[in-house]
């Protein structure tokens, strides 16, 4: 059984090895906010270790699509399955935070997208990315980037 995400109390529970843990928390926080407000539904997270299937899963669309081989060890994995849309988030020790939304209807929209924790430098591996930058009352600032996914996973 993973963790709830509490987005009103938020906690480094889990996320303790990473230099940026107060902001990456805030970061989850801010997913869990995201989900109870939009679909009504709980965020849970749960170990890495626990969860190697959807971080295969993840870790295969990044290097088939764009060669992206992500050099921090993953912390936490998350998935709902909402509206049609399975949505998996991988929380990085480094800071990052990189979900995949997966519509299953054909032709649905599919995209990666990154999101990096107040205080971290952009990894090298996603350094030709351009980040957008968001504020978040419970993660600070967030830069966000993306892309779409084209092939079938």
């Amino acid at each position: 059984m993973g963790q709830v995400v509490d987005f009103v109390e938020v906690s480094t529970e889990g996320l303790e090895s990473s230099p940026v843990a107060e902001a990456l928390a805030g970061l989850r926080a801010n997913e869990a906010r995201y989900f109870n407000t939009k679909y009504k539904t709980t965020f849970v997270v749960e170990k890495a270790s626990d969860a190697t299937e959807l971080l295969e899963w993840v870790s295969r669309i990044l290097k088939e699509e764009r060669d992206i081989v992500i050099a921090s060890p993953a912390l936490e994995v998350s998935e709902n399955d909402v509206d049609g849309i399975t949505w998996v988030h991988v929380f990085y020790e480094s800071g990052l935070s990189i979900n995949v939304l997966y519509k299953r209807e054909d032709g649905g929209k599919r995209a990666v997208g990154f999101k990096l924790s107040q205080g971290m430098e952009v990894p090298e591996e996603l350094s030709s990315f351009k980040f957008a930058r968001q504020k978040s009352k419970l993660a600070g600032e967030i830069r966000g980037s993306y892309f779409v996914i084209k092939g079938e996973y």
